[in-house]
């Protein structure tokens, strides 16, 4: 004879204990980043061309234009791209798997879910490359002084801004890559739309005549790209790091407003 067993009650206090909470959506994002191989692989790229390219940069540096704190924060030109690429991975991985469909289910505001993948990706990158770049440091540092050229530690915006500085860029590029990803929901073009931006326009740009006045706009633009606006941030000149920085941030608002909106208005 069957019995029929009792319902079982879920107290409140079990129910509060597992309602979702941003600090929880936060840490699920991270566990998907940091369980993915391509993340450790780009993040160890990263670092092996910033302490390479710092390395050979010192090497050739036979001057002051070429000493300082340059030979450090200069390999972010060659780093960014992998940023830029593993903001996208992050996103565009979910999509290709389907992953995407489970993480909006676990939390129907959509919002939430942008603003937790793009704090994680955008820490990851930050401080990972305050690592790289210190790493750099220390091996050009040797190097530089072998050559009478040193890097000056006592002021920080000859030593310690500029490492910042590159640091919050890269986080920058990640954004932009992860916005790219949420808009296109392809890998293949959100990284050739996130190469495009941050590497191929301003080799494109850079072709105009920018002294000619008819083609003065050319060179607008081009100081508002992702890559010349780092540029001025990570080594001001004239006092432009200001604008540097509004032009980076605007970049990082747009592209969260657009990846926000193609999650609003589009189905998984």
């Amino acid at each position: 004879m069957s019995t029929v067993s009792a319902p079982v009650s879920v107290s409140p206090t079990t129910a509060a204990t597992y309602r979702l909470t941003f600090p929880r959506v936060l840490r699920s994002e991270w566990i998907k980043l940091a369980t993915l191989r391509s993340t450790w692989w780009a993040i160890g790229l990263v670092m092996l061309l910033s302490v390479g390219m710092a390395a050979l940069i010192a090497q050739a540096a036979g001057s002051s234009t070429l000493g300082g704190i340059f030979p450090v924060v200069g390999p972010f030109q060659f780093t960014m791209l992998l940023a830029g690429i593993l903001g996208v991975i992050a996103v565009t991985g979910e999509y290709s798997t389907g992953m995407i469909r489970s993480t909006l289910t676990a939390d129907p505001i959509r919002g939430s879910v942008l603003a937790a993948k793009a704090i994680v990706v955008a820490v990851l990158l930050f401080l990972s490359s305050i690592v790289s770049f210190g790493a750099a440091a220390a091996v050009v540092t040797p190097i530089l002084g072998a050559k009478g050229i040193g890097i000056d530690w006592s002021t920080p915006e000859a030593g310690v801004l500029p490492i910042l500085a590159a640091s919050f860029a890269m986080a920058v590029f990640a954004l932009i890559g992860v916005a790219f990803g949420f808009v296109l929901r392809s890998g293949a073009g959100a990284i050739a739309a996130t190469v495009g931006v941050l590497f191929v326009l301003p080799i494109v740009l850079s072709i105009f005549p920018v002294s000619d006045p008819a083609w003065q706009w050319i060179a607008e633009v081009s100081m508002r790209l992702p890559m010349s606006a780092a540029q001025e941030l990570i080594l001001p000149s004239d006092g432009a790091g200001p604008e540097a920085l509004i032009i980076l941030g605007a970049w990082v608002v747009a592209g969260m407003l657009a990846a926000w909106a193609a999650l609003r208005v589009r189905d998984a």
